[in-house]
């Protein structure tokens, strides 16, 4: 795991088992050493009330975080928010905002699933997503928005790597409108140097980006292992109408609900959660009346996905904007919470994590685990 951005290692601790046995001459105690690492984990977490109002003043107490089966004690709860507070600096405090750390930067991925490997009819719900994405670069994003566009069909494709120029946002929104069309951008002699926070500097480059990503699990996968190594929270604004291939239709309709392809899914979904990635999937259907039973069932991984890593699911909606507008406000601010958690020295795994609060009003949307060990 990147240490910079999940777990930082604190200690370790010897733990001796003196277990006695009988010899002929004497007693001689054997001694078994188990070696305990302790890591600070920090948890970016999300505390709306449920009209998406962002909950301030929160400290740790206010939080029960669950780390696998043990309930754990929150060593801090900080307050992080795009904005500049304008009120007292004791005002601020009392709110446990530090004046020093805002405003903090966001970080957007606008992403787009070409739906006519699915269904050719909803090109055009594609088209008037990337209208309102346009009317949203123009009036949502602020001076310290980071906004990337990525497009999948068939293989990731790189628009436009992370910038806060609108020009070039939009521009790489009408690449994604002409359809098909592989920008070039990820094959080394066409990629340009990012002064910034960068997606291309960690992605596989030319036809092994290709490979990597041949599976939209494996794009979002791909995407998350270059995201990760950008501090803080990451967002994914994915337009798409779900998860699928054309030959498995046939079988998704005899299903009640989405059933996740652990091949697949678990890999994913866990990268993205120890990325820091929260994922807002937006049905490009935009009225789940019009669904047929296909569609539904895939909408199904897209809500599942949202859940798993800590965004929110649209999928019955008048336009575009309301979505776009409601994840922008969703992210004016968050906790990061840390905590100190034990794992067997050498051992390696995901841990699942559950964040609440004790107010039972309060709506948290937090990442479901992270990986220890690698």
């Amino acid at each position: 795991m990147r240490q910079t951005l999940e777990t930082k290692p604190l200690l370790l601790f010897a733990l001796s088992f003196a277990l006695p046995f009988t010899a002929v001459a004497q007693d001689v105690p054997a001694q078994f050493d188990d070696t305990i690492e302790v890591s600070e984990v920090l948890l970016d977490v999300v505390v709306t009330d449920r009209d998406g109002n962002v909950i301030l003043g929160l400290q740790p107490d206010d939080f029960v975080v669950t780390d696998g089966e043990s309930q754990v004690e929150v060593g801090s709860a900080t307050f992080y928010s795009n904005r500049a507070f304008l009120e007292s600096a004791a005002l601020a405090q009392r709110l446990g905002v530090s004046p020093d750390e805002v405003p903090v930067d966001r970080y957007f991925i606008l992403f787009f699933d070409d739906p006519r490997a699915l269904f050719p009819g909803l090109v055009s719900e594609q088209l008037d997503a990337l209208r309102w994405a346009r009317r949203w670069v123009h009036q949502e994003l602020l001076p310290n928005d980071w906004v990337a566009v990525v497009g999948y069909n068939y293989s990731l494709r790189i628009y436009q790597d992370f910038t806060t120029d609108n020009e070039a946002i939009l521009s790489a929104l009408d690449d994604v409108g002409k359809g098909g069309v592989d920008p070039g951008s990820n094959w080394p002699s066409r990629t340009e140097t990012s002064e910034g926070p960068s997606l291309r500097a960690n992605l596989p480059r030319g036809k092994e980006l290709r490979k990597q990503s041949r599976k939209i699990y494996f794009a979002l996968q791909t995407l998350a292992d270059a995201a990760g190594y950008i501090r803080g929270r990451k967002n994914i604004l994915m337009f798409s109408v779900g998860f699928g291939e054309a030959g498995d239709l046939s079988e998704l309709t005899n299903w009640a609900t989405y059933r996740p392809d652990e091949r697949y899914y678990p890999p994913m979904m866990e990268a993205l959660n120890d990325a820091n990635v929260a994922v807002y999937t937006v049905s490009l259907l935009k009225n789940i009346r019009n669904e047929n039973d296909a569609q539904a069932i895939l909408g199904n991984s897209l809500s599942l996905l949202s859940d798993d890593t800590g965004g929110r699911y649209y999928s019955n909606f008048v336009n575009f904007r309301g979505p776009m507008t409601d994840i922008v406000q969703d992210n004016n601010g968050y906790y990061l919470l840390s905590y100190p958690a034990e794992h067997v020295r050498g051992d390696e795994g995901y841990r699942t994590v559950e964040v609440e609060t004790r107010n039972p009003d309060f709506i948290v949307r937090a990442r479901q685990g992270y990986r220890f060990g690698d």
